[in-house]
């Protein structure tokens, strides 16, 4: 059996430890010295489950990457017609990974669509794509496919649909730079804009599943989204990542056809620590020019506990059987913020799990036509 598998088997073991001892942890009873006993070993012990599946989730990529590198390149046909055809035919869930990286439409920008930096040449299907996103669920591949073919179908039609954040001087000095960027679903000309920030742990970008699905259903709305690919393994450098894109649309929002008035930033897991740290610090704490905090954050699914009378209007959700992301912390943030000032819309789901994207089937589904009602509020209080 391929070593990737047997890695891919113990990631989810790992993933599965973990959320039971987040359940215990939720049950221990509160009983002074007993329960503070209890708590340092849970915590303890979830650290360590932690950083296991981090470690193993990194030598999986990179040991993916050996393997593709070992094994002979045999040029996908499909792929292979695609390019000499420059045709545009949309994916399928019957299509692979590597059908992604060959086709025509994103030519130049295809391996950043993908949540590794390093899985670009995979045979996995794209019916079978949930297993490139271990921590979250309810990945929906065919809703994956319905958000690639809108971005194919954008650039048969001429449209630009990704941009980089950093000039080629920025990346010379740092190669790292060169794994970012920006897609761009755009709604009606002149509309207000949001930043998309996908989840991984920092380990990976989850675009597929909780990017591009969640911009298209923005866009739907009639207001432009971007989707931001942001560097790995630093929730500092992904935080400053977001700041360039901000500045990069503000530079640019003519040529873009967006409006810089009552932008938002949304964020799932990983990518909710990113809008977080915005929210609390601004955008020239993380090395960004001088410019205005989002006017709504809507933040998905993260342990994250800062707040400060400053935040922006705060739309916040959790599914209560969370196995990474403690609803209690949560509770306890939104609290704090509440007293602080702040104004909250707070959704406390059941049985929705960890990085639910959309939440398309549970109890979460239609979470994000009530956070664009909640940006639209304070949109028309911005334009009053």
């Amino acid at each position: 059996m391929p070593i990737t598998s047997e890695l891919e088997k113990s990631r989810q073991a790992l993933l599965e430890l973990k959320a039971a001892f987040f359940a215990a942890r939720l049950e221990v009873p509160a009983f002074g010295c007993a329960k503070r006993v209890s708590d340092l070993i849970l915590s303890r012990t979830i650290l360590l489950l932690w950083v296991g599946i981090t470690i193993s989730f990194i030598i999986g990529r990179d040991v993916a990457a050996q393997e593709a590198r070992e094994r002979p390149m045999i040029p996908n046909s499909k792929a292979m017609a695609l390019k000499e055809q420059g045709s545009f035919d949309h994916l399928t869930t019957h299509d692979t990974v590597r059908d992604i990286v060959n086709h025509p439409a994103f030519n130049g920008f295809s391996r950043l669509i993908l949540p590794g930096d390093n899985i670009y040449h995979d045979d996995t299907l794209l019916s079978n794509v949930r297993s490139l996103m271990p921590y979250h669920s309810d990945v929906d591949p065919d809703m994956v496919v319905v958000a690639l073919n809108r971005m194919i179908d954008e650039v048969r039609d001429g449209e630009k649909i990704f941009f980089d954040l950093y000039t080629e001087q920025q990346k010379r000095v740092d190669p790292s730079k060169r794994l970012t960027g920006l897609f761009f679903f755009q709604g009606v000309p002149g509309a207000p804009f949001a930043i998309v920030c996908p989840g991984g742990g920092f380990s990976y970008v989850g675009s597929l599943h909780e990017g591009f699905p969640l911009a298209l259903e923005i866009s739907r709305k009639k207001y432009n989204a971007f989707v931001i690919r942001y560097r790995l393994e630093s929730e500092q450098r992904a935080t400053e990542d977001l700041t360039a894109a901000i500045a990069y649309i503000f530079r640019n929002a003519k040529a873009l056809g967006v409006s810089t008035e009552g932008y938002s930033l949304w964020g799932g897991s990983a990518g909710a620590r990113m809008v977080g740290n915005i929210a609390l610090r601004g955008v020239a704490e993380y090395g960004g020019s001088d410019l205005p905090k989002p006017a709504v954050v809507v933040i998905a699914y993260t342990g994250q506990s800062s707040y400060s009378k400053d935040f922006p209007p705060t739309f916040i959700m959790v599914s209560a059987n969370d196995g990474i992301a403690n609803a209690a912390v949560v509770d306890k943030r939104v609290e704090h913020l509440r007293n602080a000032g702040v104004e909250v819309d707070y959704r406390r789901y059941r049985t929705a799990g960890h990085g639910f994207g959309l939440g398309t089937g549970t109890d979460a589904e239609g979470w994000s036509g009530h956070a664009v009602r909640f940006w639209e509020k304070h949109l028309i209080k911005k334009l009053d």
